[in-house]
């Protein structure tokens, strides 16, 4: 059965404050393997944080809030839903997962930090799965800490640090890397093809949205787009209440020309907003983004016509498509729902193969689970087939599994436009 998390312990050495997460799920039996401090290997006296003989605790990290009102709240269901089957299938290594739910960050640097000290310090959890923000400033904690951390790998943090991986590899690679081609090729599909076309890149000023330009831009280049126009001009913090600057901008970008589609690197509420701000304006090309695929956008009108027509792209497989491995993700989502059907989302899917991810690592690693053992089996990782295509590590480290497919919203449901298949991915200098 989960359980919610335990009150947190007074810290007992300064050692602690470098301790590495561990996943957990289960009995209050594994409080005695975690009653000494651990330094930064997790370990001491032969203990390892957050396992025990029967447990494996684990947390996670999720922007539940935010400023815009866009919530990844679902990740943690998603979550939550894989755990429970493996503990119903007994565990790991015979060890149950004692998973002690996400925390939120509120899309906050400061809150995400904070959350990542609590895991170690207070939670002694051995691993953070998921972690989905856009705002990572935990990362290098956890990665000093030996905190196998998974979730969604938007961000330079899932690139290149050895403790940290994306669970559907390294989305925004560093120079050496590839990019994931899956976008581009989706939308020249879309288009009859790149050759003398156009697109509009558009992102928030953050972090997230600076790399989203420089990789999607690059990437769509590479595919025979004319890139026209690329910012990372919209605020991150808030959503703007007139658009029309930035219509104006795109419209304008190709010399005066239209875009053949505006691709935007941004999270629902902006979105609708500047799709509306399109259309009113007569726009009439393609327009897509990474993140509408949430069939709970469907129940307001107002949202259902703002982004009618939106092609969604998806780096796993979409939930309309007859697969045996689509049918037990939602088996177990209702399961973990309480027995009721509800509406699937990304978010769902994120935490779950986040959870998949460790949950397949730790499982190689088998019976002596330590921060060092994990790192081996992770060294050492590949499976085929599963709802983000072929896996493989330390690869995921440092390109994505490079697959994904397009879904589109039209009259008020999704339909596959261009079905998950996945693509070789191309140098990123």
């Amino acid at each position: 059965m989960l359980r919610t998390p335990r009150p947190s312990r007074p810290l007992r050495a300064l050692a602690a404050s470098a301790a590495a997460l561990v996943l957990a799920f289960g009995s209050a039996a594994c409080n005695s393997a975690s009653n000494g401090s651990s330094g930064a290997d997790g370990e001491k006296d032969g203990a390892v944080r957050g396992v025990t003989a029967d447990t494996i605790r684990v947390g996670g990290i999720v922007s539940m809030t935010t400023a815009s009102g866009y919530s990844k709240k679902d990740t943690d269901l998603g979550a939550r839903a894989r755990y429970l089957r493996a503990n119903a299938e007994g565990g790991v290594a015979g060890r149950k997962i004692e998973y002690l739910g996400a925390q939120d960050d509120g899309q906050d640097p400061a809150r995400n930090m904070a959350a990542a000290r609590k895991a170690v310090q207070q939670d002694e959890v051995f691993a953070v799965a998921p972690m989905s923000s856009v705002t990572f400033a935990g990362a290098e904690f956890l990665e000093q800490s030996k905190v196998p951390t998974f979730g969604w790998g938007t961000t330079p943090a899932f690139c290149g640090p050895k403790y940290v991986y994306g669970f559907n590899g390294c989305l925004v690679p560093t120079p050496g890397g590839t990019l994931n081609q899956t976008w581009p090729e989706g939308i020249a599909k879309v288009l009859g093809g790149a050759a003398g076309k156009s697109v509009a890149i558009i992102a928030n000023d953050s972090d997230a949205g600076k790399f989203g330009i420089r990789t999607f831009g690059l990437g769509f280049a590479k595919a025979g787009f004319e890139v026209a126009y690329a910012k990372p001009s919209v605020p991150a913090a808030s959503v703007p209440t007139d658009w029309s600057a930035y219509v104006k901008d795109i419209l304008r970008g190709g010399g005066g020309r239209a875009p053949d589609a505006v691709v935007s690197v941004m999270q629902t509420p902006n979105n609708i907003g500047l799709f509306t701000a399109l259309k009113r304006a007569g726009y009439e090309g393609v327009l897509t983004d990474p993140t509408d695929y949430d069939p709970g956008l469907l129940a307001k009108d107002a949202t259902r016509q703002a982004l009618d027509g939106t092609y969604v792209l998806l780096q796993f497989m979409p939930f309309e498509q007859d697969d045996p491995k689509m049918a037990q993700f939602k088996a177990d989502i209702k399961k973990a729902a309480g027995g009721k059907d509800v509406p699937l989302n990304m978010h769902m899917l994120t935490g779950y193969m986040s959870a998949d991810l460790f949950l397949a690592i730790a499982a190689k690693a088998g019976k002596d689970l330590t921060p060092e053992s994990f790192q081996t089996a992770a060294a050492g990782f590949a499976d085929t087939g599963t709802l983000v295509g072929d896996r493989a590590e330390p690869k995921g480290q440092q390109e994505s599994f490079g697959c994904g497919a397009l879904v589109q919203l039209k009259g008020g449901s999704y339909r596959v436009a261009v079905p998950f298949t996945c693509y070789p991915p191309v140098p990123f200098r």
